[in-house]
């Protein structure tokens, strides 16, 4: 007979969890696989779709189209240039349908974070284990940004795969600072996700932070392009430190990437010292 608390011959124990090598950004990441694929077939679906398009809708005909449009909602949906590579894929897929999804999944994947962790009493049993508050926070922000990171590179390399067939005439330099700036933009949102989670532990109140910030600067961005004397309210719109310099035609903006990669970092900072300083509710 086995003595209580003697291993079994051929037994091989598991480490504690704080033992293991980035133990809450490896589950975060090993859970969520299902839902990353999801959302990778769904930018698929949407580059798959729209960019193969360019080729029977950038001529004479859409020019005539986009004439017949009232000039506000051209202006409002950037479609200014949509009759060129950049423009069409600027106004498709990085302005528009693969910008939102990227920002309902770091809406999401931030609230869940660390104010879902809360809400849920994960949180409270994670840190009775021996894991940190900061090293909690830390490694939930790494598993958001790593999956972030893995949808816009997908979007960059596919991008660059069609580009040719697609007829856009894009610069592969050019795709990467396009999706620089999809990556800040999007790591912007979950920034102030788990700034508000983490100050909060209310999800709902994390999830509408991400979520205002992100529609904020879209409509900022909106009503600036309308007229120019209101033109001012884009220096307020990460959509418009994103994409204001068009990175597709002129490549890097590094004031613009600067604002957007530097406020993400800062909200993160706050985000782990607002955790550690607050009392957990379980």
């Amino acid at each position: 007979m086995t003595r209580t608390g003697t291993p079994a011959p051929g037994h091989v124990s598991t480490p504690p969890l704080r033992h293991l090598p980035l133990p809450i950004f490896r589950r975060l990441v090993v859970d969520s696989w299902r839902g990353t694929l999801g959302w990778t077939v769904g930018v698929s679906a949407a580059l798959f779709l729209y960019l193969p398009l360019y080729p029977s809708i950038g001529n004479d005909q859409m020019a005539a189209v986009l004439d017949s449009m009232p000039e506000e909602l051209i202006k409002t949906l950037g479609y200014e240039n949509l009759t060129s590579g950049a423009g069409y894929a600027q106004a498709t897929i990085f302005g528009l349908i693969v910008f939102a999804l990227l920002t309902i999944a770091a809406t999401a994947w931030s609230s869940s974070a660390i104010a879902g962790a809360e809400e849920s009493g994960r949180l409270e049993l994670t840190l009775a284990h021996g894991v940190g508050r900061i090293q909690f926070a830390l490694e939930s922000t790494l598993a958001v940004v790593v999956r972030l990171a893995w949808l816009v590179a997908y979007t960059g390399a596919i991008t660059a795969l069609l580009n040719e067939p697609s007829e856009l005439g894009l610069d592969v330099a050019n795709i990467v600072a396009a999706s620089l700036a999809l990556l800040g933009l999007s790591l912007l949102t979950a920034s102030i996700g788990l700034l508000a989670g983490a100050l909060t532990g209310t999800r709902a109140i994390a999830t509408g932070a991400a979520a205002g910030i992100a529609i904020a600067g879209y409509v900022l961005n909106a009503v600036g392009n309308q007229n120019a004397d209101v033109e001012w309210l884009q220096r307020f719109s990460p959509y418009d430190w994103a994409y204001g310099n068009a990175p597709l035609v002129d490549g890097f903006d590094p004031a613009g990437l600067g604002l957007l990669w530097g406020i993400a970092a800062l909200a993160v900072v706050g985000a782990v010292v607002a955790l550690h300083r607050r009392d957990v509710t379980g």
